[in-house]
């Protein structure tokens, strides 16, 4: 049975945990729960397309009015323009601009935006207009930036405005005593040129967005984990300073201990002395174990050999019912390194070691191997293996082969930032990492590195 207190938190744990701390959304056992946060809209940004989009619809306005000669209803276009200039001085009076807008405000907005669009382009021609395709882009800024009830809202109600356009409108501005009467067919042509404008490039902002959030939220839990590894690294020095300093004053209640022992009468006094020095004693203890084994950044305690760095990375597990054992091996002349003690790579290595006694049936081997340019660690366990379809895109965020806990030994539920996680911080330091199975069964993980990147000087 292993000890309750020799192994640490699963990995994948800690990292569920730190996802749900970004996101706001973790459930009381630390796993994630809910979508993920999309990015937002600031008033400000709303406020400055909307005053670009006005200026671009009065120059076209004027420019086709006065400087091409064109029959257009000024009154009524300059209005719909104006109309939009006072909800921006309105907006921008009521709240300050560097506020986020919330979801439904910043959807009302665009909605506003469309529909202003669409009535400008019915007094102009309708879908005929070349400027009809300016449609797409209130519903592709909603794809990228609000929750997808929103995005599809909009959505709908641009295809709605468009597919009207279609059908009714007035005449598109011409040359006084001309007429352009396009046929419906070309009409209807260019309403599903449209819609399909405002259903590709939606869907590919929404999907360029949900990606970028995912990476951008991954790269933050990672940063979490590697901070927090360098911190509790820190905390050898710390306990060796500390032990430093503590000793001389630790030394004269030893003294002082012993000569109130040596005076005392029989009795309960003399008892209190005696347990006194006893208590400091092993306080001297304490302290020397923590002198003889800290983790300071120094030259000495900065560098391992590479046997001791093995050992270090699976005697958590060494209690574990899957075997787990370390292998080295080097080629003929060249000399095992002595590497550099760096937090994450321990993290991400212990990582993977227990992912892979999740997954063993009976052993998981950590190899070393190394020659004189380079330093290959592989974790390799005897279990089914990566499943095709997840090993094409493992090391990615949120891609795993148990969302429910299936195929491994603990149930543990993944949520696929463990690989990422681990895949990161190594190629941070240098390693070249692969995921594969063996050819006898079972999953392999390796990293290789350039000797230079992380042997000790």
């Amino acid at each position: 049975m292993p000890m309750p207190n020799t192994k640490p938190p699963h990995p994948m744990d800690m990292d569920s945990a730190a996802t749900g701390t970004l996101l706001g959304g973790a459930s009381d056992d630390g796993l994630w729960q809910g979508p993920l946060a999309r990015g937002r809209l600031r008033l400000r940004t709303l406020l400055v397309l909307r005053w670009l989009g006005i200026v671009g619809q009065t120059v076209a306005v004027l420019t086709i009015g006065l400087g091409f000669g064109f029959s257009l209803p000024f009154l009524w276009c300059l209005s719909l323009i104006a109309a939009s200039a006072w909800l921006n001085v309105v907006l921008s009076l009521g709240r300050p601009g560097q506020k986020f807008a919330r979801g439904w405000e910043a959807a009302a907005q665009l909605g506003f935006d469309i529909l202003q669009l669409a009535a400008l382009l019915y007094l102009t021609g309708g879908i005929t207009n070349p400027f009809s395709l300016l449609l797409i882009a209130p519903v592709t800024l909603a794809a990228a930036t609000l929750p997808g009830r929103f995005a599809v809202g909009l959505g709908l109600l641009a295809v709605t405005a468009a597919v009207i356009l279609s059908l009714w409108s007035m005449p598109l501005p011409w040359i006084a005593g001309e007429a352009v009467e396009l046929p419906l067919l070309y009409r209807a042509g260019m309403a599903i040129a449209t819609l399909t404008g405002i259903a590709f490039t939606a869907g590919y902002a929404w999907q360029a967005s949900a990606e970028a959030t995912r990476m951008e939220l991954a790269l933050s839990v990672t940063q979490t984990v590697l901070a927090r590894e360098q911190r509790l690294a820190a905390l050898g020095g710390l306990a060796a300073a500390a032990a430093h300093e503590l000793g001389t004053p630790l030394a004269t209640i030893s003294v002082v201990a012993k000569e109130m022992v040596r005076e005392a009468p029989e009795g309960h006094l003399r008892e209190d002395a005696e347990l006194l020095v006893s208590q400091a004693a092993r306080c001297r203890d304490i302290l020397l174990r923590l002198t003889q084994e800290p983790e300071t950044d120094d030259m000495v305690h900065g560098r391992m050999a590479l046997q001791q760095f093995l050992d270090e990375v699976i005697e958590p597990y060494l209690h574990d019912s899957v075997r787990v054992m370390a292998v080295i091996s080097g080629t003929e002349g060249s000399e095992a390194p002595e590497i550099q003690r760096l937090p994450e790579v321990m993290h991400a290595l212990t990582s993977l070691v227990d992912n892979a006694v999740d997954f063993a049936r009976t052993e998981v081997q950590v190899i070393a191997r190394y020659d004189a340019r380079t330093l290959t660690v592989e974790v390799r366990d005897d279990g089914l293996g990566f499943a095709a379809d997840v090993l094409l895109k493992l090391g990615e965020p949120y891609v795993t082969s148990r969302p429910s806990g299936e195929g491994s030994r603990t149930g543990h539920l993944g949520m696929g930032l463990g690989f990422f996680i681990a895949k990161t911080l190594l190629e941070r330091t240098g390693a070249k990492v692969t995921f594969g199975n063996a050819r006898q069964g079972g999953a392999t993980v390796s990293a290789r590195w350039p000797r230079e990147r992380i042997e000790a000087d």
